[in-house]
């Protein structure tokens, strides 16, 4: 249909790309006023869902606990024409097994040591037993990729 703005939603195959390629997003939970708490966390993604780790008692585990409801968004871009991104609406689920705390430790490593990254410090692994996992479970994804508009807006 002539002047009807192209579609910038990634198709399944990018999102998937886009949501390996990329480790950082932002984390919104809401907090014991109603309002946004919104932390940058490191990621790893698999089969769908989002891992990540925290302290246990952190303010985001606290508002969880309390509303497992959250927002989390990966975004890349300077200007408008290299914006891209997804938006996830989900649940989040706290896993306390240190075994999975491991696991989703060295997953996450993996992932930044892949993308050219130090990967997750050796020092930081002394904190695994005050830590949980926070797994992501979308309910509702919306992506974005302005380049796809070809210059035209």
């Amino acid at each position: 249909m002539p002047g009807k703005r192209p579609s910038i939603k990634f198709t399944p195959e990018e999102q998937e790309e886009f949501l390996k390629k990329n480790q950082k997003g932002a984390l919104a939970t809401v907090d014991q006023h109603g309002f946004p708490h919104v932390v940058a966390m490191n990621y790893t993604y698999r089969d769908g869902a989002f891992y990540m780790t925290s302290y246990g008692k952190a303010q985001k585990v606290v508002n969880i606990r309390r509303n497992p409801k959250v927002g989390f968004m990966v975004d890349t871009g300077r200007v408008y024409n290299e914006l891209k991104g997804v938006l996830v609406r989900g649940y989040c689920e706290i896993i306390e097994d240190p075994s999975q705390v491991g696991v989703t430790w060295r997953r996450m490593g993996e992932a930044q040591s892949a993308a050219g990254g130090a990967g997750v410090p050796r020092e930081a692994s002394a904190s695994m037993s005050k830590r949980v996992v926070l797994k992501i479970v979308p309910e509702k994804i919306t992506s974005w990729d302005h380049s796809k508009l070809g210059g035209k807006y």
